[in-house]
């Protein structure tokens, strides 16, 4: 199974990371190539949301974002990626770690997903200060 991990310092407090990453409604502020969400009601530990991407108005991708142990699992029920998020508190911030898993059929999406990811660590490690 094709897959990457990236790791990003946040000068930002766990807390404010946790909020953005927690939140689907908020993902268009700081992940690349969301456009649009719209969360929907689920159990007390898991969110179902649709998401559409930039540029793609007419193709709704239904997800779910699933929290245990402090961590965030975000899967995609329409490619089977998988985007599991770890935070860490270092005393100055919060290091950020996502892995990012594609099934073999997806493998030709892999230098573009890590490219995405990587820009919108980015932005959350940035967001998080401020928010």
């Amino acid at each position: 199974m094709p897959s990457f991990t990236l790791t990003r310092q946040s000068a930002g407090p766990l807390e404010s990371v946790w909020k953005l990453l927690h939140d689907p409604a908020r993902f268009p502020e700081w992940w690349q190539g969301i456009e649009t969400v719209a969360v929907h009601t689920a159990a007390p530990d898991t969110s179902a949301y649709t998401m559409w991407p930039v540029g793609y108005p007419d193709f709704p991708m239904e997800q779910r974002l699933a929290t245990t142990r402090g961590r965030v699992t975000i899967s995609c029920l329409v490619s089977d990626l998988t985007f599991g998020w770890r935070l860490r508190d270092v005393g100055s911030g919060t290091e950020i770690e996502v892995t990012v898993d594609l099934p073999e059929r997806e493998a030709h999406r892999l230098a573009d997903q890590r490219q995405l990811i990587d820009s919108s660590l980015t932005t959350l490690s940035r967001l998080a200060v401020d928010d």
